[in-house]
């Protein structure tokens, strides 16, 4: 029985709750949840009923491994949870570590678009390699490419493609809707543009960077926000992360980073602190030039952050 934690408005909602199961011959567990993602009814609904596969965006995730979920769950386990797989959006590593060190199961998350389907997935029996996004889909032929259209070597940064000459993927889209300039522009040769960066190891697994667009370049380095939110989250104070461009005459662009903290945390001696004391505690432990302060992070339906919103709802305490 499958458990999927998903927006009507997107394919996935398609693929995984009609044609994936439909297909397979497989129940679907339909929750009627109404209101803001509560990681503890969540984990009722796996304690209570014979759930055996879960897919969550890893905001669900990250919120489930938080210490009351984590608590709850010790005395409340899975009934039959086997499977858990993650997406909408990267997957921090640490996430992935402690979800396996308190329920055993390790989230395989993957990476697809409206577009194309899953192109690239942690797929059983490959080796989870924790904020890799995994190997190619059967039936792709993905790869990474410069601005010519050339692919590159491992663990050189480029854009994700899919080759789609001579023969396009019977899976793809075949255009968008009346709109035959978008359509040219993600096509590069014989490849079609995804619009994210990323780079591919020795071993052939793929690593998000970031979309194209939101590709820091300061000093001439190009930095991710997915590498930097995922070092946020390795720190004991900080619940959710975020992290865009700011302006910086001297740089083009510094990294600035927005983050919640736990409602308590004893390492850190928060304890609900006021957000000039929390800023105080957790901006000198990360490195410069990023920039903290303590607001609600938006999240849009599929669960993923919204950068753009987060700068609306925050006032800013520099370091």
């Amino acid at each position: 029985m499958e458990y999927q934690f998903l927006y009507l408005g997107w394919a996935k909602a398609a693929w995984s709750n009609l044609f994936g199961p439909w297909m397979m011959g497989a129940a679907m567990f339909i929750q009627d949840s109404r209101g803001k993602f509560n990681a503890i009814e969540t984990l009722e609904m796996l304690n209570k009923y014979p759930i055996s596969t879960l897919c969550a965006p890893p905001t669900a995730y990250r919120m489930l491994v938080l210490e009351e979920p984590m608590t709850y769950m010790k005395t409340h386990p899975p009934k039959a949870l086997r499977h858990v797989v993650g997406a909408g959006e990267p997957l921090n590593p640490e996430v992935i570590r402690a979800w396996q060190q308190s329920t055993g199961l390790t989230i395989r998350d993957g990476y697809g678009q409206t577009e194309t389907v899953l192109i690239c997935a942690n797929f059983p029996p490959l080796e989870v390699k924790p904020g890799s996004m995994g190997k190619p889909s059967p039936g792709f032929d993905l790869s990474i490419i410069d601005d010519d259209g050339n692919e590159l070597p491992p663990n050189k940064e480029g854009d994700i493609a899919v080759h789609i000459k001579p023969q396009r993927p019977t899976w793809m889209f075949k255009e968008y809707w009346r709109n035959p300039e978008a359509s040219a522009a993600c096509i590069r040769g014989d490849w079609y543009i995804t619009g994210d960066r990323a780079y591919k190891d020795e071993d052939g697994y793929f690593w998000f960077v970031g979309r194209a667009d939101d590709v820091i370049i300061s000093a001439g380095y190009r930095i991710g926000p997915f590498e930097v939110e995922s070092a946020l989250k390795e720190h004991s104070a900080v619940a959710e992360s975020a992290v865009i461009a700011s302006p910086d005459a001297m740089r083009g662009e510094i990294v600035k980073a927005y983050g919640c903290p736990l409602a308590t945390n004893e390492a850190s001696g928060l304890r609900k602190a006021p957000a000039n004391e929390a800023n105080a505690i957790i901006v000198p432990s990360v490195s410069d030039p990023l920039r903290t302060c303590i607001a609600p992070i938006q999240s849009n339906a599929s669960g993923a952050n919204e950068r753009t919103a987060a700068i609306i709802v925050v006032s800013v305490a520099e370091r």
